[in-house]
């Protein structure tokens, strides 16, 4: 079940265990949109993906990292996007983007893990994943949600 509120996913709503999951590159980029609120927030969830990054071990799209910034708060770290708008990561000299950064079998392998990762007690809470700068369509993304978490609140939030 989706419940689509307007506030700000690094201050998640409800009681008990909460999971704020967002949608990462696979090139080691961070700073720009979600990411940027996240870090006024915390510091953690970049330190670890950029270690992450850097360290290469099971870094690839679909995969998910779990940063605890707060007792009762995971950040999941999806990687669900190949590049950015404008380049792809590729050491390829035609390397540019000529389409989304969103892989959608990506978001959906990452869901699926959120989902065996963490306890039924754990809310889960995020922006509109992928639809940012990485390019995605929404309706697609909110059916692979509805699919992959449909045994969990899930909250959406839309940024004033």
């Amino acid at each position: 079940m989706i419940r689509y509120v307007n506030g700000d996913a690094t201050c998640p709503l409800d009681n008990g265990p909460k999971a704020i999951v967002h949608c990462c590159n696979d090139i080691g980029a961070w700073g720009a949109g979600f990411t940027y609120g996240l870090t006024k927030r915390w510091k953690a969830p970049r330190n670890r993906y950029s270690a992450w990054f850097t360290s290469r071990v099971n870094f690839e799209l679909g995969e998910i990292q779990l940063v605890e910034v707060e007792p009762d708060i995971v950040v999941v770290n999806l990687i669900g996007q190949h590049g950015v708008i404008g380049f792809s990561g590729d050491d390829v000299p035609d390397s540019v983007c000529q389409e989304p950064p969103i892989r959608y079998a990506a978001i959906r392998n990452g869901l699926k893990k959120v989902n065996e990762a963490l306890t039924p007690e754990y809310s889960i809470h995020m922006p509109r994943i992928g639809c940012g700068l990485a390019g995605g369509e929404w309706k697609k993304v909110e059916e692979i949600i509805n699919d992959e978490l449909k045994d969990r609140l899930v909250t959406v939030y839309d940024y004033p």
